[in-house]
């Protein structure tokens, strides 16, 4: 099978390689191809940040077309996908001639703030603290805005350091802006990537499809070819399990995939829209999901992984899914045969398991847009704060009116082999009082609803104990001064949410 030809841009320059096999990760090319062997393997799962690298994507925009910069993990990014872009690694940042600077200092920003502040002590870690405070600064610093102390945090969440501590960091982050400036000259590079991305021969190990038409039609002449999208998952079984694929069926270059639309009553999400881009749309109309967005994992893989990679994938302790089920979302599976929808909770048949067929792929996700008196929240259980996997999550979303329980929608994760929804709980609470009668009854029944099971992450008897108090936290919030007029949504901005644009 035909290997396509990978190119991308890098110092001013377009880098070709050739005879790369499908499920080879950047890092590996990076390294062992290239010799670039500042960016360092660590965890090999796209945890510790300490092969991050920072990518550019040429987007359009109402102003004209622009370069999207996003820091990933390379150590769980297939290497094909990098096709047509341009890449940054450490080595990158003093050497690159298309990064303009006021002065002709020979380090960037984000390396002179880590030098500064004493940043790095045993080095490891460094080269991916530095490329994601290069992603920063590219967002945020030449954009003339400030980094505060929280969006530090909030963008290195993807890096951990285990001898320096964190302090030194985050002071380098706030600092970069007063030194000198560099600045990618994105002209330049636009001008590169244009030259660049032919689409690769209808038979290649890596198929990278650039329209729906396209992408079912490869569907259906390869139902073998593994789906990849943002490669979180997948890279690990490359990574851990030493996975080989015969063929690749990347659908991140799909253009109806990238697309987020509000369509009046619904918002619809496609399935090869990252995580930041999925939740960025989310919480414009959910505000309180901030810092359950901030926790689902770090920033690295959420700029990679898709939300519809999320669901596809369907593991049991994934974070998105009970949000949406909460949320009363429908998936969109299609196929060249047309489209169907369902319930997100009913897409999944058992472990892992899915109704997917072998010609269909899963489109775009379909996310009622809120109505008044509804209250929803979001509870994720684990051991670290950041980046780490949840024990349990638990989402709700409850309509109330005149101190009526009128409609129950509750999202649960990691207490069942799927993603699940507690209708047993739901058929309690409808149409009930909302007092706290209403609720013990309730928690009661969330407890005994699911049998989880005990692992590393907690025991099958925390978990159901967990469900019970985190109910009784969700009523209590909802009595607090202030806290249900502040969240339950007015009749008049309700109305303007179903207008609001994306």
């Amino acid at each position: 099978m035909t290997l396509p030809v990978l190119q991308f841009v890098r110092r001013g320059q377009t880098v070709t390689l050739r005879n790369v096999p499908p499920e080879r990760t950047l890092l590996e090319v990076l390294r062992e191809d290239m010799g670039c062997t500042g960016t360092k393997e660590g965890c090999a799962e796209g945890d510790c940040g300490a092969c991050t690298v920072v990518i550019g994507e040429a987007v359009a925009t109402p102003a004209g077309e622009t370069l999207r910069y996003s820091a990933i993990n390379s150590c769980i990014r297939l290497a094909h996908s990098v096709n047509g872009l341009a890449l940054w690694t450490v080595e990158d940042l003093a050497r690159d001639p298309l990064i303009a600077r006021d002065t002709p200092a020979s380090i960037h920003p984000a390396q002179a703030a880590m030098v500064h502040c004493h940043g790095s002590q045993c080095g490891f870690c460094t080269p991916g603290f530095v490329m994601s405070l290069f992603g920063m600064y590219q967002n945020r610093v030449c954009q003339g805005q400030s980094i505060t102390r929280e969006q530090a945090q909030h963008d290195l969440s993807g890096n951990l350091c285990r001898c320096t501590g964190y302090r030194p960091i985050l002071d380098a982050a706030q600092q970069m802006e007063q030194l000198p400036r560099a600045q990618v000259d994105e002209a330049a590079v636009l001008e590169q990537l244009q030259r660049l991305g032919a689409p690769a021969p209808a038979a290649a190990a890596y198929l990278a499809p650039r329209t729906l038409a396209e992408l079912l039609a490869a569907r259906a002449a390869h139902p073998q070819a593994q789906i990849v999208a943002g490669g979180t998952d997948v890279g690990l079984w490359v990574t851990k399990q030493l996975r080989e694929f015969g063929q690749v069926l990347d659908v991140t270059r799909v253009a109806e995939l990238r697309q987020i639309d509000d369509q009046g009553e619904h918002l619809s999400i496609g399935a090869a829209a990252t995580l930041t881009q999925a939740f960025a749309a989310l919480q414009a109309l959910w505000p309180q999901l901030d810092e359950f967005a901030a926790r689902f994992a770090g920033l690295p893989v959420r700029n990679a992984g898709t939300l519809g990679g999320n669901v596809a994938n369907g593991s049991p302790i994934g974070d998105s899914m009970p949000l949406l089920i909460a949320l009363r979302a429908r998936i969109v599976l299609a196929s060249q045969r047309g489209e169907r929808r369902m319930p997100i909770e009913d897409f999944y048949t058992g472990y892992r398991q899915n109704q997917l067929a072998a010609d269909e792929v899963l489109a775009r996700i379909e996310v009622p847009k809120p109505r008044a008196g509804e209250l929803l929240r979001v509870y994720k259980v684990s051991k670290r704060t950041d980046d780490d996997i949840s024990a349990v999550c638990l989402a709700i979303q409850l309509t109330l009116q005149d101190g009526e329980v009128q409609a129950a929608s509750i999202g649960v994760g990691g207490v069942a082999a799927t993603p699940v929804r507690a209708r047993a709980t739901e058929a309690v609470l409808a149409g009930a009082a909302w007092n706290e009668t209403s609720v013990t009854q309730a928690a009661d029944t969330l407890r005994h609803e699911f049998q989880p099971l005990s692992d590393m992450r907690a025991s099958g008897d925390y978990r159901r104990a967990l469900l019970a108090h985190l109910l009784e936290r969700y009523w209590l919030e909802s009595q607090g001064p202030g806290s249900t007029l502040a969240t339950l949504i007015p009749l008049a901005q309700a109305a303007a949410v179903q207008k609001a644009p994306v």
